[in-house]
């Protein structure tokens, strides 16, 4: 690719989402990093195998961050002879895998919760000093999943929000470590279990949710009607443009692949069909997250009496947006 397309194609899908998904996936590790560590020390020293057990839990988190950080890299690069529609879907594919993590950790978490029920004798009395540790950790999870989300939801990546989700479940866990912990101290060993079932079933709705969505995208479903409008009336109000039929969308990553046939007077030469299809591409993609607008020229009879019955019909009949 030469370098006036790559850095098109950088301006396209915006360099600066990806430099700041970086650093909110760097500052994700560095917390569970931390965390993990401080958790283990104190685990052992307080005789808590539930913040142990949570460490091992963040320990997970970091797993879900490197995944987002080789994801991030690999989603920015542009088409290559392999990858002719650029690398923006490994990112789809990177938040179908995190949704599966958190699956899986809502798996783990129902199956621990139901042991416990059975067997209250596990869960044993520990040190004052693993609630001040838990209490520590639930606050630093929930402040990592405020920012992560705040930058996922501004740079529009939906691999940063899954990411940031996955930080809430750590810290709902680190919340069923919490009550745990203080119902051990206090004499209540049942609040554990309950609590974890409850949040499993939370993690698990929220997996589901991301696995869908992103599987879904996988398969090339349209993006939703609201956004679908937005585009056909971009389109339709270039001038020129008479109107559009087989309009079909897709995702690729978070940003959008759009193909139509724009119908035009048939007495317009070549080169102007083509200025107006231009046109009508850079509004699209002007106005909405779309990477790419592929358009086919179709001309038409715009004196046709039946076609221009149908063309003010169209107009009285369209939602206002």
């Amino acid at each position: 690719m030469d370098k006036s397309r790559q850095a098109r194609y950088e301006r396209t899908i915006g360099t600066t989402r990806f430099t700041e998904g970086r650093f909110s996936t760097w500052v994700s590790v560095a917390v569970n990093l931390f965390l993990s560590i401080a958790q283990v020390i104190v685990g052992v020293l307080a005789n808590s195998q539930a913040l142990i057990a949570d460490s091992i839990h963040s320990l997970s988190d970091l797993l879900s961050d490197f995944v987002v950080l080789v994801a991030n890299k690999h989603s920015q690069k542009a088409p290559d002879a392999d990858h002719h529609y650029g690398h923006l879907r490994f990112e789809t594919a990177a938040s179908l895998a995190l949704g599966v993590l958190l699956l899986a950790v809502a798996a783990g978490m129902l199956w621990a919760g139901i042991n416990k029920l059975q067997d209250p004798s596990i869960i044993a009395p520990v040190h004052y000093a693993a609630v001040v540790a838990a209490a520590i950790t639930l606050v630093a999870k929930e402040g990592l999943f405020r920012y992560l989300l705040r930058v996922g939801q501004r740079v529009k990546s939906s691999m940063l929000i899954a990411n940031a989700w996955h930080a809430r479940s750590d810290a709902a866990s680190s919340l069923v470590v919490l009550l745990g912990v203080g119902a051990s101290v206090a004499g209540f060993p049942l609040a554990d279990p309950i609590a974890a079932l409850i949040v499993a079933l939370m993690i698990g709705r929220m997996g589901w949710k991301f696995f869908y969505t992103s599987f879904s995208d996988l398969l090339d479903k349209a993006v939703d009607k609201e956004t679908e409008i937005r585009i056909r009336n971009l389109l339709l109000s270039t001038p020129g443009v008479e109107g559009l039929h087989d309009l079909k969308t897709r995702k690729m990553g978070d940003m959008i692949w759009v193909e139509v046939d724009i119908e035009m007077d048939s007495r317009l030469t070549i080169a102007q069909g083509h200025d107006i299809a231009v046109r009508a591409r850079e509004r699209v993609m002007e106005n909405e997250d779309v990477l790419e607008v592929m358009t086919h020229f179709d001309p038409v009879d715009v004196n046709d009496p039946e076609r221009v019955q149908k063309k003010m019909q169209a107009r009285r009949d369209a939602p206002e947006h």
